[in-house]
């Protein structure tokens, strides 16, 4: 079965210098039929304007993945982390059992976009942690690059949660294939482009959840390049 989520559908807050997307409530965005997706609890889509972004602010018992699409992200937080995200990197944080951090736009000439990502935990009051990791652009090129998972290849992230979260960029008229089996759910979000999901027509912004779905096939069907993230839950 496969479940559309519409880009034009998702819950939208302006706030002049953050124009903000999210796929399930958050905020002041609240839809009781879109409170998340298995372990999946959040996905904004963040515009944050130039010299600008989120002061420090506490999280606790959430995995929170970052992943910028264009633009630099200046990050800090209390367990002594100064760093800068861009495109092709994945960022991972571990609130456990509480950590404060703060996001901010370090470029004087544009935007930074990016989406964020929480997943609950299997376990609460884990120890606070922090992963970040470059990739090369080859890496996800007509591929599936696995960006964190519970038992993660070199270069990717460690996920405490059985969610596998991986990333896909694909030339025009390319397909991948990915197997799921009646065990698995997924949830796949176009980052850019436009692509075909078992043969449904999704644009950037939308996404799909797929229940019963022996696997999935994901097809680039615009002019450019498409881009996709793909969560495999359980």
């Amino acid at each position: 079965m496969l479940t559309i989520r519409k880009s034009n559908e998702r819950g939208h807050a302006d706030h002049g210098w953050l124009d903000s997307y999210h796929s399930f409530s958050f905020a002041n965005y609240y839809d009781a039929e879109h409170m998340g997706y298995r372990s999946l609890r959040v996905i904004n889509e963040d515009w944050i304007e130039k010299g600008r972004g989120f002061g420090a602010h506490p999280h606790r018992d959430m995995e929170i993945l970052t992943y910028v699409l264009s633009g630099q992200l200046a990050h800090k937080d209390s367990m002594g982390h100064t760093e800068t995200l861009g495109a092709n990197e994945i960022q991972k944080m571990s609130a456990g059992t509480g950590v404060v951090h703060s996001e901010f736009n370090p470029s004087e000439t544009e935007p930074v976009h990016l989406l964020q990502i929480w997943i609950i935990p299997e376990t609460r009051g884990l120890t606070p942690a922090y992963e970040q990791y470059k990739f090369e652009p080859e890496e996800k090129l007509n591929r599936f690059k696995v960006l964190a998972s519970p038992n993660p290849p070199a270069g990717a992230a460690t996920m405490h949660q059985d969610a596998k979260i991986s990333v896909a960029e694909l030339t025009p008229g390319k397909s991948l294939t990915y197997p799921l089996g009646s065990a698995r759910h997924a949830w796949l979000q176009v980052v850019r482009g436009e692509v075909t999901a078992n043969g449904k027509q999704l644009n950037a912004g939308d996404a799909v959840a797929l229940d019963d779905e022996q696997e999935l096939t994901v097809a680039a069907t615009g002019a450019e390049n498409s881009e996709v993230l793909l969560f495999d839950l359980a």
